[in-house]
């Protein structure tokens, strides 16, 4: 599909090799694109969104458009898997619970999608899962767990150059300008120019900056970027089976919980973390500094809510959110600029999914659903209950 005469230098250059750059950049190889990738930091890096070995991934939302869509997520994955030879995704369950939580409309979604699952009472949540304190029914689901994030960048990757992608690393992109018949686009690093048919932008917290000399209708909206933390507490007994990954909702707080993987050691200590409660930041401004209250509010629920845990965190870290004004997913494309902005604490599980919305965009091959496209996030949007 390269332009007849050697016009451009590459059908699709994709800026940004996090889990959606790199998902793309497999979905858009795989259709024959001759597809460029540049990322501007080195390979298996912690500068954005996508790095670590534990995300959760789940068909569990209050919100039935996504539990909808996490079917075809669950699909890519499995293509993904079988593909590359390789195990992504952990099949731990999961848990959702809390009067906040909203768990008779998970149920509802959960029965609408044809999921199978359970409600227990605390008293049996408990007795299945000691270690572990609930204060209302407790749904439960066995397609769910956890995804090991840089693994899946890794293997996206592989997958793409498998089908003759180029993935160029320390590449820092400085401008993306559009030919003035909108049918181009050039990407500049430093001194270098690349002429393009379309540009895919999923670079997370840096994606205002390399769109701000762009004329976008509807225009971009303003995205919250902010510095989350996270903690590994040791499990008081290693032996047993991972606890499923877990989201408790009550007044004042939102808790997440899941198997650490390779991050939480040979014991597969506990990622512990409050969803949405960093502090505001820049795509370069995060400075890694743990939060001293943060830490205490964390260790305070553990105390309370996971006796089976060694209260004492054995490491943190923090992570950027880039989050839309509704919380739902940005993909959208205006001319030969294709966006994503698809983080909001809970694209992970989506990335397959992203990718391939991603690649329709380019070759005019499927739609998006409205509610992710850019005139969908203006004033008086819709908001997801997205976690």
């Amino acid at each position: 599909m390269r332009p007849a005469g050697g016009a451009l230098d590459h059908d699709v250059v994709v800026i940004g090799a996090g889990l959606a750059g790199a998902a793309t950049a497999w979905q858009a190889a795989g259709r024959g694109l001759d597809v460029l990738v540049l990322e501007q930091f080195g390979p298996d890096h912690d500068r954005g969104s996508s790095h670590g070995s534990a995300r959760i991934v789940r068909r569990a939302y209050a919100d039935a458009l996504y539990t909808q869509l996490t079917g075809r997520a669950f699909e890519l994955w499995r293509e993904a898997e079988l593909a590359a030879g390789a195990t992504l995704l952990n099949h731990l369950g999961a848990l959702d619970f809390g009067p906040d939580r909203r768990v008779d409309q998970i149920v509802a979604n959960l029965s609408g999608a044809g999921v199978a699952h359970e409600v227990l009472s605390p008293t049996e949540a408990t007795h299945r899962w000691p270690g572990m304190v609930f204060d209302t029914p407790v749904v439960h689901h066995a397609e769910a767990g956890t995804v090991d994030a840089e693994t899946a960048v890794t293997t996206f990757l592989d997958l793409a150059r498998g089908h003759g992608a180029q993935v160029r690393f320390d590449q820092p992109v400085t401008d993306v300008s559009v030919a003035g018949n909108h049918d181009s686009a050039t990407v500049r690093l430093g001194d270098q120019e690349i002429r393009t048919r379309a540009v895919v932008i999923t670079a997370g917290a840096w994606l205002p900056d390399l769109t701000r000399g762009m004329v976008l209708d509807p225009v971009l909206p303003e995205l919250s970027i902010t510095q989350e933390q996270t903690f590994h507490f040791p499990r008081a007994d290693p032996s047993q089976h991972p606890w499923p990954s877990t989201i408790h909702a009550a007044e004042g707080f939102e808790i997440y919980h899941l198997s650490g993987g390779r991050d939480g050691g040979a014991g597969l200590d506990r990622k512990v973390a409050e969803h949405h409660h960093g502090r505001p930041t820049s795509a370069t401004g995060r400075d890694g500094l743990i939060d001293p209250a943060g830490t205490e509010r964390v260790q305070a629920y553990v105390r309370r809510w996971l006796p089976g845990l060694d209260p004492e965190p054995a490491n943190a870290s923090t992570c950027l959110y880039t989050t839309t004004p509704t919380q739902n997913f940005l993909v959208d494309r205006i001319g030969p600029v294709v966006l994503c902005s698809a983080c909001s604490g809970h694209g992970a599980k989506f990335a397959p999914l992203i990718g391939e919305w991603m690649t329709a965009l380019l070759t005019g091959t499927g739609r998006v659903p409205e509610r992710f496209a850019l005139a969908a996030h203006g004033p008086g949007a819709r908001r997801s209950w997205s976690l």
